[in-house]
């Protein structure tokens, strides 16, 4: 890693040109208002690394809603502004950019949401989770790429350790317990000692943060390259149980998850998929208090539930010599992410290969006829209407009809 105090090579190297002439607009008109300007955070970081990174954190010794603004208008970017925190976020193209007031914070209880006012960049830098997420570059004309560097990160860069700034920095917000882990397995790097001691004893203090933030962070995990290290590491740490005393971060988990990136979605499976495997071995009352406790939206729900239903009925889909019909009648209607679920999930070669049918192929078939074509037939709208159609799609997946011509004979007999 390069030790120069100037990283305007790396910028103009590893970030796409029009990122590039965006931060040099910005900086720009933040000098031209009297103000100074920086890259900060994980941006920086991984510049030095030579990791890619593209949502960038910009912090600004003025006012970032009003900079955001005048962006915005340049760019033509969706702008959302959060007055109470002094920032703001633009969204075009593919470009995700977050404008920060630089400001000081203060907790009035552990968990709780900071409280926020205006400050200078040393101030902002250290309320900063990690030493190695306190970096800043200069995006003002005359400081263009100089690195600021006050709280030794780019040391602990070097060395590969995840090391907080005080004391306590996981009391104030006990997420960044998550945080630390994922850095931790992600990096490839080791949490500092003491750090390593402060997270041990503040594990009690995830109590004090919200279902929702604790589920942000969760799906933050879930979306890392690898997840299981995360998961294993919280668990050897007794973490995970803080999330729910059922589950379990073992060779299980990990040969689940590998698989799910290889046999179902070979490009990146999605939240959903890993969060139905990490709760498939809870029992239905564990499901639910683990959807109550990190609040799941709808979607997620309705996953866990249809993969715990799923996985009460999976012997009648481990009969070797079952209909095609009776496949696609046991599966239909379940979630997709549910249904992939218990396909990793089970032991069964038969059943996992019924569900393989369904998934590649049996989810597919349709009628030939439709509603209207019934009508044209005679047929008029209602039960029986529903009867046929669903006689005809049996015809179908069990090989009986394979034709538009046979399907009408059969609604004729």
């Amino acid at each position: 890693m390069s030790q120069v105090n100037d990283l305007s090579d790396q910028i103009e190297k590893q970030l796409p040109s029009g990122l590039v002439e965006f931060m040099q607009t910005a900086g720009l008109i933040a000098a031209n208002q009297g103000h100074s300007l920086h890259l900060v955070g994980g941006g920086v970081r991984d510049l030095m690394l030579g990791r890619s990174n593209t949502d960038l954190d910009l912090v600004v010794e003025g006012d970032a809603i009003s900079l955001a603004r005048q962006l915005a208008s340049i760019t033509g970017a969706k702008i959302t502004t959060h007055n109470r925190f002094l920032t703001a976020n633009l969204k075009w193209d593919k470009w995700d950019i977050d404008i920060a007031t630089a400001r000081s914070e203060t907790y009035t209880r552990p968990g709780a949401l900071p409280t926020v006012k205006p400050g200078f960049l040393k101030v902002d830098l250290f309320r900063r989770d990690f030493t190695i997420n306190t970096m800043a570059i200069g995006l003002v004309p005359d400081r263009w790429g100089e690195v600021t560097d006050l709280y030794g990160g780019r040391d602990d860069l070097e060395k590969g350790l995840i090391r907080i700034l005080h004391e306590g920095s996981f009391i104030d917000d006990a997420t960044r317990i998550w945080r630390a882990l994922r850095y931790e397995q992600r990096l490839g790097f080791k949490l500092e000692p003491k750090t390593l001691r402060l997270l041990k004893r503040d594990i009690p203090m995830l109590e004090t943060i919200s279902g929702d933030r604790i589920r942000h962070e969760l799906e933050l995990v879930l979306g890392e390259e690898f997840p299981e290290k995360v998961i294993r590491r919280a668990e050897k740490l007794q973490i995970l149980p803080e999330l729910h005393p059922g589950l379990r971060g073992d060779g299980w988990l990990n040969r689940s998850f590998k698989a799910a990136r290889t046999r179902v979605f070979p490009d990146k499976p999605t939240v959903e998929l890993y969060l139905a495997l990490m709760a498939y071995r809870l029992t239905a009352d564990e499901t639910e208090k683990l959807i109550s406790q990190l609040r799941l939206p709808k979607t997620h729900t309705q996953t866990l539930r249809e993969s715990s239903r799923l996985r009460a009925g999976m012997e009648s889909l481990a009969e070797p010599f079952a209909a095609r019909s009776r496949i696609y009648s046991l599966l239909h209607g379940y979630r997709l992410a549910a249904i992939s679920a218990n396909y990793l999930a089970t032991d069964s070669k038969v059943t996992r290969k019924q569900i393989n049918l369904y998934l590649t192929r049996l989810r597919y078939v349709k009628p030939s006829l439709t509603g209207s074509d019934l009508q044209k037939m005679g047929v008029p709208p209602g039960p029986r209407m529903k009867e046929i159609l669903q006689k005809l799609l049996e015809g179908r997946l069990d090989g009986k009809v394979n034709s538009k011509k046979g399907e009408m004979e059969m609604v004729g007999e």
